[in-house]
């Protein structure tokens, strides 16, 4: 794409934030060595790509003539290679890299972005929410002060902002609840219960989450699951969180899926959404499944957004502000 004018080679952030963004490194560096976690570097390139129908992965191929051989897709997160080193033995490690994802571009996304991910060995996903809490209130110190740490499950919090139980309610009950609010939504099928649900999740609750504080949601769905493990005593209910500041998700965590046929079935039922949804196939990791056969230590894990980290910092509006070059100067 040609320059759209002669300041089309400047970056978008002012060295003031990118100053903050080099400092707010150094505290999470900081932060992890004084716990003895490892910082541990993955490849970016990999051979399988995200099967999550809401992902989007970048392909990659070379473009050296006659080379066929260099083909795979750029990372969505590091998660699959850290728990292959998880299963080898690495005790608890974190990495600070990029990753890629097509379809998301906006005021808080930029198809290339920065993500801190860590896992803890013998941590569940309630004591990773205390460390994400004490990580981000160490990182913002100075730069925006936060009253109160709170922890809500997904089912209060639908019922304090939505009136309606997100574990109970069917596709139509959730469909009245947000057209009685004046909500609707054509591309939704009526009977889509996952659809309307996170409709009324993203309208009706997350924009009450964080306000001048750190609000977790945890317990979600199964359906909701991701690569989360279900509760042992209620197998509806995923051992999953996510973290919000002024109503703006900020980190995604789990206690991990341990389960190698579980997580191939979680594989295959990505694939069959994918075809339904008409999005192209992607291979599965074929590496990770071999990892979590071989054993993966009880463990927990997060990926947290750092450009969204040093928005909260510099009380940016957009992620432009924060990163040097957005895709569109990159």
């Amino acid at each position: 794409m040609a320059p759209d004018s002669d300041n089309d080679w400047r970056p978008t952030a002012s060295f003031a934030t990118l100053k903050l963004r080099a400092q707010l490194i150094a505290r999470v560096r900081e932060f992890f060595a004084k716990r003895d976690v490892l910082e541990v570097d993955t490849p970016i390139l990999s051979q399988a790509g995200a099967t999550d129908p809401h992902l989007h992965s970048l392909a990659a191929r070379s473009l050296a003539p006659g080379d066929d051989r260099l083909r795979g897709f750029l990372h969505t997160s590091p998660e699959f290679a850290m728990k292959r080193l998880l299963a080898a033995g690495s005790g608890s490690i974190y990495q600070i890299c990029k990753v890629f994802r097509g379809g998301e571009s906006g005021r808080r996304h930029n198809p290339e972005f920065t993500m801190i991910e860590w896992y803890r060995v013998g941590f569940d996903h309630h004591r990773l929410m205390d460390e994400v809490a004490a990580l981000v209130t160490e990182a913002l110190t100075g730069f925006r002060a936060l009253d109160e740490v709170e922890k809500l499950s997904y089912r209060d919090a639908f019922l304090r902002h939505a009136r309606i139980d997100p574990h109970r309610a069917s596709a139509a009950e959730f469909r009245a609840c947000a057209q009685t609010r004046g909500v609707t939504a054509s591309g939704l099928a009526p009977d889509d219960l996952d659809g309307w649900r996170d409709l009324l999740l993203t309208h009706f609750v997350e924009p009450h989450l964080g306000v001048n504080r750190l609000t977790f949601l945890y317990d979600y769905p199964a359906a909701a699951a991701a690569l989360a493990r279900l509760r042992a005593d209620n197998p509806a209910i995923a051992e999953r969180f996510e973290l919000y500041i002024d109503g703006v998700e900020l980190a995604n965590g789990f206690h991990e899926l341990a389960d190698a046929p579980e997580q191939y079935r979680r594989f295959e039922a990505d694939k069959n959404a994918r075809a339904q949804l008409d999005l192209p196939p992607v291979p599965r990791d074929e590496r990770l499944l071999a990892a979590l056969a071989h054993g993966l230590p009880d463990c927990s894990g997060v990926a947290l957004g750092f450009d969204r980290l040093v928005m909260l910092a510099a009380g940016a509006a957009s992620i432009d502000e924060v990163i040097a070059f957005p895709s569109a100067r990159a």
